[in-house]
């Protein structure tokens, strides 16, 4: 097996430990050995790498991942994406992710029902480059609810932005169908959420419906997945077993206490950075900080900034992601989660690196070879240029993410690196196919 020493590297291991100068030796898919002393590994017939310096850490793992969101600024424009050019979008999105040094993500949900399935298939398949993933459902909603968007006026209303189901046989129904297309988790909506007019405080769904779900899932031996920003909804995810919490603003102190009597079994992924480029950077597409405010995400912030440092304390696990794919928040900048945990959760630089690393192999259900620069561990390793711990920014910018490996094999070498704005532009062609009433979609969404 081809063998990889990396030289002269800074070595962030993700196990907690310093930032120490050595070596790394890669065989094949899998870390051989890493050295932390001045005496070099005596490696032959390896291909070398010289860090000069650099940064080298463990991938990162986006929690909270919507590949088929198109970096356009409204639910609707998301659905009236035809799902050929969508199978395409999402391949595209999959390999910018790879390249800003995502190796692994969690799928949380689908515009429509099998994108995941097939580009987690895909990747596995070698057919095309992308992360780690692990592909969710469609949005299980209720009538009324998150998801509930069908515009009948619109071309391709037949494909509904999310599953609706009412009662607890129409849960049944649609989780054994996502199931039988293949997803290793199924998602549900068990919060409203602001820009679709919904309160963020309601949770629609009965107790009755949500052990339905649960029930099909362990019967199956799937995870669970579940958008709940309401206190209630956060108390149903630890009371049904759904592992994967994403959101959870408005946890009162019963719902902390409940997450962390059984922290070992959930993670919490809260998507703050929706919150904070909702209420400040939203205004080129008509979400200004005074709408934001009226709408209610303001109030949010500030309560869920509060209950997020509470779980923090509490040694709940919190990682990065979430609702990046709209055009105030594009894929490719997911990085500035980790700058948001410093400054609205209270977590230092190394505590936000550690987020997207160590705890990534444990979202991914791989804990003992995934998130960590260790011996025996797989190769997922990204090569910085400059220091995240001084500027966590510099995980922002493609020219600074100077190589990426995943599973042994390099995807992007300082060679390949494109200008700062590329991953962005990435987007135009697709944002040119959503026709112009997009706008005017957006616009009767938030009224």
């Amino acid at each position: 097996m081809e063998k990889t020493l990396f030289t002269d590297v800074m070595i962030f291991d993700g196990s907690g430990d310093d930032v120490l100068k050595g070596e790394v030796l890669v065989e094949g898919n899998r870390i051989i050995e890493v050295s932390r002393s001045n005496a070099p590994l005596n490696v032959e017939s390896a291909r070398i790498i010289n860090g000069k310096g650099k940064f080298l850490m463990p991938g990162m793992t986006e929690a909270h991942t919507h590949f088929s969101w198109n970096d356009q600024p409204s639910l609707s424009a998301i659905q009236m994406m035809p799902p050929e050019e969508h199978i395409l979008w999402c391949i595209r999105v999959a390999r910018r992710y790879l390249e800003m040094g995502w190796t692994s993500a969690i799928g949380a949900a689908a515009a429509k029902p099998r994108l995941d399935v097939v580009l987690r298939n895909a990747i596995n398949a070698g057919e095309f480059p992308g992360p780690r993933y692990l592909a969710g459902s469609q949005e299980i909603t209720t009538i009324g609810a998150l998801g509930d968007n069908t515009l009948p006026h619109l071309p391709f209303e037949e494909l509904s932005f999310g599953s609706v189901c009412s009662g607890p046989e129409e849960i049944r129904r649609s989780a054994r169908t996502f199931i039988k297309y293949g997803v290793d988790h199924l998602k549900i909506n068990l919060s409203g959420e602001y820009i679709a007019g919904l309160p963020a405080e309601m949770s629609p769904f009965s107790e009755e419906e949500v052990a339905m779900l649960s029930s099909e899932a362990k019967r199956y031996g799937k995870r669970m997945a579940a958008h709940a920003r309401s206190s209630e909804s956060v108390k149903m995810c630890v009371r049904h077993g759904i592992e994967m919490v994403y959101h959870a603003s408005f946890a009162d102190e019963e719902a902390l206490d409940m997450l962390e009597a059984n922290k070992e079994k959930h993670f919490v992924a809260p998507g703050i950075g929706w919150l904070i480029r909702t209420s400040f950077n939203a205004s080129d597409y008509g979400i200004t900080p005074e709408l934001a405010a009226t709408m209610g995400y303001k109030r949010e912030l500030e309560i869920a900034s509060d209950s997020l440092r509470k779980m923090h304390k509490r040694g709940i696990r919190i990682l990065p992601g979430g609702d990046y794919g709209f055009a105030w928040m594009p894929h490719g900048t997911n990085a500035n989660d980790l700058q948001y945990f410093v400054d609205y959760i209270g977590m230092t630089p190394a505590e936000a690196l550690l987020s997207a690393t160590r705890l990534g192999g444990e979202i991914m259900q791989r804990p003992d070879e995934l998130g960590q620069v260790r011996p025996g561990f797989l190769a997922d390793i990204v090569l910085v240029d400059g220091n995240p711990l001084e500027d966590l920014s510099i995980l922002t910018d493609p020219v600074k993410i100077a190589l990426v490996m995943k599973d042994g094999v390099i995807y992007k070498e300082c060679k390949d690196v494109r200008p700062p704005t590329a991953a962005l532009r990435l987007a135009d062609e697709e944002r040119a196919m959503i026709d112009g009433g997009v706008k005017k979609a957006l616009q009767t969404e938030l009224r």
